[in-house]
């Protein structure tokens, strides 16, 4: 029997989200969630695709380990268990991967060791990756364990885009550097479009826009990554949920000397409390959207600021390209939004740049055009799919030579 079962886990601090896929024809056995792992009160919704009811449960989970004994459990009593010889590898989601990991890599020790060694650039992340991680091993020692990076796409950007203009010693000593995230989203969406359009990743210029609480845009040229607009950490770029994007640095000197705020606070007002939160104090764009049609100044106000640095974005990413055939909306608020994506491509029309009002307004889990036929560029909704791209990612990696992936 030939093992093509893909059990895709994303560790974060308290949380397990999980997905079990067969690769035969990348179809959804099962999906589920711990949440408030360590906390009084647990949770785990488990949803079983081949068939039951969904079943959610409220009890103790005291950390990862209890959190995967408790997922194995609810797989197995579907016939699902990760004692199943058809389960051929488990594919972990590990947010940052620095230089030395460009493609999906299967974990041994010296891959965990480096992985423990970038947490400095990612502290709110790579611990929790590492965790999951561990925890799988341990529960499966057997198996392979695979690392796929958030940060790997992003690796073939240029130097030109990837350098910061600071002493080249100090950025190296300290891994400063421009790494860019969410580029599973961004690997999947810009090759979905491509299909999208007849044609080969290879053929095909793309700027992505990955738009949930987290924003991050990307230039993309003939399927390899040349810029994107989150730099050493998440904050950099678009104006996101909490997350400020793109400021001068000097207002975190700014703050610090005339406003006395410690670096934890800076770090906490421009991670938490700014983007759209800080603009109006909402942070979902349908609340945002219920308000500005109410009149309200603020949350009008804060629209404007996220269009306006979004178009920047698309502007930048059009030059850097020099041809660009497709603009691809994706996340929540690219999937959902429909007011964002026709604010965003407002008065682009001399780049190429329409969008069809009745497509626009469609709501769909598939694929789709949003642009009218005349339009010279591709205006696309691409519903992202970071699970299945780690899931193939991963099989691809430890699948037979011979066998489809």
């Amino acid at each position: 029997m030939t093992a093509t079962r893909v059990l895709v886990l994303n560790s974060g601090s308290s949380s397990v989200k999980y997905q079990l896929l067969d690769m035969r024809d990348s179809s959804r056995l099962a999906v589920g969630l711990v949440e408030r792992i360590g906390e009084e009160t647990s949770r785990l919704k488990h949803t079983p695709l081949t068939g039951g009811d969904e079943r959610e449960r409220e009890e103790p989970i005291a950390d990862h380990e209890a959190a995967l004994k408790a997922v194995s459990a609810e797989l197995t009593a579907d016939g699902l268990g990760l004692d199943s010889p058809e389960l051929a590898a488990i594919g972990h989601r590990v947010v940052h991967g620095g230089l030395k990991f460009t493609a999906p890599t299967v974990i041994t020790d010296e891959v965990l060791a480096e992985i423990q060694r970038l947490v400095p650039v990612a502290p709110l992340h790579n611990p929790a990756n590492i965790t999951g991680i561990r925890t799988a091993q341990a529960l499966r020692p057997d198996l392979p364990q695979v690392a796929v990076f958030d940060t790997a796409f992003h690796t073939t950007m240029p130097e030109s885009a990837a350098r910061y203009a600071i002493d080249v010693a100090t950025a190296d000593q300290h891994r400063v550097r421009r790494y860019g995230f969410h580029g599973t989203s961004h690997a999947y969406v810009s090759r979905e479009t491509a299909k999208l359009l007849g044609k080969e990743p290879q053929d095909v210029n793309v700027i992505v826009l990955h738009l949930g609480n987290g924003a991050s845009a990307s230039a993309v040229r003939g399927g390899r990554c040349v810029e994107t607009s989150m730099g050493l950490t998440p904050l950099e770029g678009l104006v996101m949920g909490t997350r400020s994007g793109d400021v001068d640095p000097a207002v975190v000197f700014h703050l610090a000397r005339v406003g006395g705020m410690s670096i934890d606070e800076v770090d906490t007002l421009l991670n938490k409390k700014s983007g759209l939160v800080g603009l109006c104090g909402d942070n979902d764009m349908r609340e945002i959207r219920r308000r500005i049609d109410g009149g309200d100044e603020a949350a009008a106000l804060a629209f404007d600021i996220y269009i306006h640095r979004l178009k920047k974005y698309i502007g930048a990413y059009y030059a850097v390209l020099g041809r660009v055939d497709a603009i691809a909306f994706t996340a929540g608020v690219g999937e959902n939004a429909a007011p964002v994506r026709e604010a965003a491509v407002a008065g682009l029309e001399e780049l190429g740049l329409a969008v069809d009002g009745e497509l626009n307004a469609v709501r769909s889990d598939e694929a789709r055009l949003i642009s009218p036929e005349y339009a010279r560029v591709a205006v696309a909704v691409v519903p992202t799919d970071e699970e299945l791209e780690i899931a193939r990612q991963t099989y691809a990696l430890v699948a037979p030579v011979g066998t489809p992936s």
